[in-house]
């Protein structure tokens, strides 16, 4: 009645205003609400958080959330890329190739036969190329070497496709970046509010829980007992915190003595793989280099040159598996076991890349001849350099796939079928494997890094990513539902989100070096590609600003100098220092306000006026 009387005293202007605002806020939730149904295996996800908890549910919301990164990567590539591309070549477009100026560039530089199996193959060959991304997928838009365009036409407008090329990889690169943040923003503020003291997070739970608007008996049943897993996880995290209290000295000193025992182990193991991993590479190059000079074409040296790759996935799997059993020794948290393991692995499986492309890029750089310094590369071993390295990344992301799925059909299923039906001790005593929600997550992890990586070489690595990933939700699903059970100590579902983001902003930061060497330092390929005018793939960008006005190109070079960076950098750094007072200030006027509110709660009288 209050708020009736006070619009009648407003304004038409005003009373428009404010029923337009309640008019759209009111549409704005619909929409949200409509949205909300729309999400990608929703009903799928809910169903999981109440079976098996929030924890295991985190890692499936994790999934569906790389699922549309990837495919919004793809829509981006695909578009500015890949179909001006197509289009001209088909000459809708009338398009103009790169011409290399042989002046400046040796003719036996510009040398690229790919070997498409033209003619009558075996359908060995096929499934050789399908699983190597050689043959006839390595003169198709899957790779590099097929973005041969240097402009395309549209009645008078130039569609520059060198620089899209670029521009469209930082564009993806940028917006991995800020959707990670925006999301490690979210769960940090979900982790600030499970920080709070236990007692109101019990009371939160307990009293204030239930969603009164829930109807269906189903929805029910999943909503009971997903703050049935809650509250198990808070009682689990204040009994370890009781018994770590009342450890003695001799038991602290058992239990450290036994973790450095086992982290010297997990070096060793790391050493192990990266020295595995390194003669692997050299053996296969060194091999494969010798079998290429005299063509010989045998499945002797099918599995040389895909001993790398074979290797690396053989130490991805094993190694988690190491670490996941010896983490149980150390009496970790739950939460704690998950990002000490996924850290562990994550130096095993991005280090696994880096010495790969390290020794892809060793062998690239490799000049012993003076006609191989006037390209820049070895142009014999690799005219196309960047469709080989797109090939490796294919190869990688393949393999992993076939790892995951062979792990499900031929150890997994197995192990059920006979902990179903044998009743022997042993077999019962092994009993069902975990859903490790570390190793599942660092799976995921490691392709979407080998995918950031890919991309730049083969831009449409991101569609297999999307296929991927949504083939293994469901891999995952069905091993969760039939031959995996949870783990036996619940995870809360808040601190694995974010550290998941973390782990993955990790992945992707360790994406930009590679990237950042191939396109400013190594010299593109003079044979294959849209930057084979140009002696990197950055020189796009200063042969671009050139065509500017020269006005504006005074404002770009000013821009890029020091003497703009170093104030810029000083402002940015002031605004930093501020934010972080400011974040300060609100922690402590939060905490001041928790105290009062204890104290009302243990002194009525507290805040009582007096008369």
């Amino acid at each position: 009645d209050c708020q009736q009387a006070d619009i009648k005293y407003l304004s038409g202007w005003k009373q428009w205003k404010r029923t337009s605002s309640k008019s759209l806020k009111k549409v704005l939730n619909e929409v949200k609400e409509l949205s909300s149904y729309l999400k990608l295996w929703r009903h799928d996800i809910h169903s999981i958080e109440g079976k098996f908890g929030t924890g295991i549910q985190s890692y499936f919301s994790f999934l569906r959330f790389l699922v549309l990164l990837n495919f919004i990567i793809f829509i981006l590539m695909f578009s500015f890329v890949t179909l001006p591309s197509i289009i001209s070549k088909y000459g809708i477009f009338n398009s103009s190739f790169a011409k290399i100026p042989l002046e400046n560039i040796a003719p036996h530089c510009t040398v690229y036969k790919p070997n498409d199996n033209k003619g009558l193959v075996y359908f060995y060959t096929y499934l050789k190329d399908l699983l190597s991304g050689t043959g006839f997928l390595e003169v198709t838009s899957l790779f590099y070497g097929y973005y041969t365009i240097d402009a395309a036409w549209l009645s008078v407008l130039r569609y520059n496709l060198p620089l899209a090329y670029l521009l469209a990889t930082f564009a993806y690169l940028a917006l991995s970046l800020l959707w990670i943040i925006k999301r490690s923003v979210e769960g940090f503020k979900q982790n600030l509010v499970h920080a709070e003291d236990q007692f109101q997070s019990y009371c939160n739970k307990v009293f204030a829980g239930w969603d009164f608007c829930i109807t269906d008996p189903h929805a029910a049943r999943l909503k009971h007992r997903s703050l049935q897993y809650e509250l198990q996880t808070d009682l689990e995290e204040e009994r370890l915190k009781r018994k770590i209290a009342d450890r003695t000295m001799k038991e602290k000193l058992r239990i450290y003595s036994l973790r450095i025992f086992i982290n010297i182990i997990v070096l060793a193991v790391l050493s192990g793989c990266f020295y595995s991993i390194y003669r692997a590479t050299v053996f296969s190059q060194e091999n494969s280099n010798v079998s290429i000079g005299h063509d010989i074409r045998t499945d002797a040296n099918l599995l040389v040159q895909y001993l790398p790759s074979i290797v690396i996935t053989l130490a991805n799997f094993i190694a988690p598996q190491i670490f996941s059993f010896l983490i149980g020794f150390e009496d970790y948290s739950p939460a704690f076991e998950i990002r000490l393991t996924l850290m562990r692995c994550v130096f095993v499986r991005l280090a696994n890349i880096g010495v790969l492309l390290f020794s892809l890029w060793s062998q690239i750089s490799y000049c012993a001849t003076d006609k191989c310094k006037a390209c820049g590369y070895n142009y014999e071993l690799y005219p196309c350099w960047e469709s080989e390295v797109g090939q490796e990344m294919y190869k990688l992301m393949i393999f992993d796939f076939i790892i995951i799925l062979a792990v499900t059909l031929f150890l997994d299923f197995p192990r059920m079928l006979l902990v179903t039906h044998c009743s022997c001790k042993p077999v019962q005593w092994c009993g069902l494997q975990e859903f490790g929600i570390s190793d599942n997550v660092l799976e995921i992890i490691y392709g979407q890094t080998i995918c950031w990586i890919g991309t730049f070489f083969s831009p449409l690595l991101p569609a297999i990513a999307t296929i991927k990933y949504f083939i293994i939700f469901y891999i995952k699903k069905i091993s969760l539902m039939h031959t995996r059970k949870p783990a036996a100590r619940p995870v809360r579902a808040s601190s694995s989100n974010f550290f998941f983001l973390v782990v993955l902003l990790i992945g992707l930061l360790l994406a930009f070096i590679p990237l950042g060497i191939s396109i400013a330092h190594i010299p593109s390929s003079k044979a294959c590609g849209p930057f084979r005018s140009f002696n990197t793939s950055w020189a796009v960008v200063p042969a671009t600003i050139l065509g500017f006005p020269t006005g504006l190109q005074q404002v770009l070079h000013g821009i890029a100098s020091e003497a703009f960076a170093v104030p810029f950098f000083m402002v940015i750094c002031l605004v930093m220092f501020y934010f972080i007072a400011l974040a300060g200030a609100h922690k402590r006027v939060v905490e001041q306000l928790r105290e009062q509110l204890a104290m009302v709660r243990f002194d009525p009288l507290f805040c009582t006026p007096k008369v």
